[in-house]
């Protein structure tokens, strides 16, 4: 899409260049083919025109002076859009270039990240990184301003770069991998510790339950035990002579079993 773009842009930037040149060619001939025409060297421009029947023979000359006129202003005017042509392309060469110093930069700052500079002089650690980013295949087409340029902010930012380095930054990787996986292993505890929360309430939940209805079971025994008992003393309450009370008679009481 970008390439289509720059070819879109020269296409018009090289149209405008062709119009303006031939706006300058037809004023140039328009102003000496009209200065000739007033100078009785060469004729002026015949045209038969006229209006409601009456013709006017000087209507080639006033639409030759009119013309002549017209493609003059047109000149005058096609500077400032020379101008304003001139300034985008001066912006998109601007834009060009600092897109490849930012590359530039970028390929140098990684070097430094990684450790592969290590001279300790402003001018040396320039001089090292100009030479490592001449030599990078990918950076061979860039001018060498651009390259300086990137190589000077490389190293302004060589602190930054070694507190950021490769090996700084792979060890704060490797210890919040780290915290991660005690955190995991904290979480899976914790579900454990919470399923056998959980286990545990339930089973203490099912026993209350149980000892509850063993308590309604006894308090029912002991009501029917409460109702049974006076029949039972009724029973075994007879008269004090030994006598059976319906018949009267006297009921032989049988002697105590001897122990075994």
């Amino acid at each position: 899409m970008s390439a289509v773009h720059t070819v879109l842009f020269k296409s018009q930037a090289l149209f405008l260049r062709l119009t303006f040149a031939l706006i300058c060619i037809a004023a140039l001939g328009a102003v000496l083919a009209t200065a000739l025409s007033a100078a009785g060297v060469w004729p002026w421009l015949t045209l038969q025109a006229g209006l409601d029947g009456t013709y006017y023979p000087q209507a080639g000359m006033v639409a030759q002076i009119t013309l002549t006129a017209l493609v003059l202003m047109l000149a005058f005017f096609l500077p400032a859009n020379g101008r304003m042509l001139a300034l985008e392309n001066s912006h998109r060469k601007f834009s060009v270039q600092m897109e490849d110093v930012a590359r530039a930069y970028h390929t140098a700052h990684a070097g430094d990240r990684k450790g592969l500079f290590t001279a300790r002089s402003e001018f040396d650690a320039v001089k090292e990184r100009l030479a490592f980013m001449r030599n990078h295949p990918d950076l061979g087409d860039l001018e060498p301003e651009v390259l300086e340029l990137a190589a000077q902010m490389s190293q302004v930012s060589q602190d930054l770069a070694s507190t950021y380095s490769d090996a700084n930054v792979d060890r704060a990787r490797t210890f919040l991998k780290q915290r991660q996986q005690e955190l995991d292993a904290f979480q899976a505890r914790l579900e454990d510790a919470k399923m056998v929360m959980h286990e545990l309430r339930q089973w203490t939940r099912d026993v209350e339950i149980e000892e509850s209805l063993a308590k309604s079971h006894l308090g029912r025994l002991r009501e029917e035990l409460f109702e049974l008992l006076p029949e039972l003393s009724a029973q075994l309450q007879g008269p004090p002579d030994g006598t059976d009370p319906e018949t009267g008679s006297v009921v032989a009481m049988k002697p105590p079993r001897r122990a075994d």
